[in-house]
């Protein structure tokens, strides 16, 4: 699609930095890594005020090798996702896809994201729509 992506190319150091700040989970089918999501807790400093919010985590760097797609991978990474933010006490989980994705935006939409917010990340040809989840039985009071 021509967007650049930060997690297409980024470089082993940006990959430990990204994952240094939260929870990564990954795929492994015959002892092969096939996806990954990278969970994070709110972030107060965040470029996007939705992600600063203390009731929100964040899902970021959800890939699935290209052979792998659409057997349910990416979706039992997000379901991982989901799971941990709520079992820390989040009551929403928000990740962010380019606008002109709109395979990624339905798809967020039929698990249950709505848009709340848009972005625009430095260095990116494109703007972000920010999704976010309502989890089911998250503590109070975060």
């Amino acid at each position: 699609m021509g967007l650049n992506y930060t997690a297409v190319d980024q470089s082993v150091e940006v990959t430990a930095r990204r994952v240094s700040k939260g929870r990564c989970f990954l795929a492994v089918l015959d002892s092969k890594v096939v996806g990954t999501i990278l969970v994070e807790r709110h972030d107060p400093g965040s470029k996007c005020s939705y992600y600063a919010q203390p009731h929100v985590a964040s899902a970021h760097q959800l890939a699935v090798v290209s052979m792998h797609q659409r057997q349910g991978v990416g979706s039992a990474l997000l379901d991982r996702a989901e799971r941990w933010a709520e079992a820390e006490g989040y009551r929403e989980l928000a990740v962010d896809t380019a606008e002109p994705a709109h395979h990624l935006i339905q798809y967020y939409r039929r698990r249950g994201y709505r848009q709340v917010a848009v972005a625009r990340w430095p260095g990116k040809r494109y703007q972000s729509v920010i999704l976010s989840k309502e989890l089911g039985h998250a503590e109070e009071g975060r």
